[in-house]
């Protein structure tokens, strides 16, 4: 599962961060909305918004955002103000719960876990298909005549991020922040390393090499 964390108290990001990844989820951290808002069209099963954030940019403005893009992400708001009128305001734009600071990190866990099996439970599962490969957006599943297909969690988020950007080609930069994410350190070749895995296994997927810039399917 893939959350995005946006939060300006650096100490206490670090602190959930950690928690988070314990649980096993895929976390990045945002440190104010500016930054939040480039990411509003990523693939997130959850998005974790503190209201108040350094910059212009408040999570009220993110969610309002996220909805107007109809993105299938659940939404959790914390806020350390006035709670009865953040958590209102917040469940009128849509948020599936709020959280008051200050909060303890395993009730915040205990938060994430319950947004998302309800969220989970409610989504309409989501079929793609793509030449003879039916791809399960919901279930992350791909059966190609009647047989499954078994991505790891990287390669699948790659296969996504190409489906939803058809005929549209990409750098390897633009390829990395949008499937490592922000945080991510390293050699841009993890690009090709994957992508090389994900046309063994789906060999009928027309991936084009652009050389000296990059990649798109076709």
């Amino acid at each position: 599962m893939r959350i995005y964390y946006v939060e300006d108290e650096k100490d206490l990001s670090e602190i959930i961060r950690k928690y988070l990844a314990r649980e096993g989820y895929e976390t990045t951290v945002f440190y104010d909305g500016e930054s939040a808002m480039e990411h509003i069209d990523d693939q997130v099963d959850l998005w974790i918004l503190d209201i108040m954030l350094t910059g212009e940019i408040s999570g009220y403005d993110l969610i309002k955002a996220l909805k107007e893009k109809h993105s299938n992400s659940a939404v959790i708001f914390t806020s350390a103000r006035d709670q009865d009128l953040d958590k209102i305001m917040g469940l009128e734009l849509g948020s599936d719960d709020y959280l008051a600071k200050p909060y303890s990190p395993r009730e915040l866990i205990l938060r994430v876990k319950s947004v998302l099996k309800r969220h989970l439970q409610g989504r309409v599962s989501e079929i793609v298909t793509y030449a003879d490969y039916e791809i399960n957006l919901t279930k992350r599943e791909i059966r190609s005549k009647n047989q499954m297909i078994d991505l790891t969690n990287k390669e699948f988020e790659l296969l996504l991020f190409f489906l939803k950007n058809l005929n549209t080609a990409f750098g390897r930069e633009e390829i990395l922040k949008h499937v490592w994410g922000e945080n991510y350190y390293g050699s841009d070749r993890v690009v090709d390393d994957l992508l090389r895995r994900l046309r063994h296994k789906m060999p009928e997927l027309k991936i084009e090499t652009i050389y000296g810039f990059g990649y798109r399917l076709l």
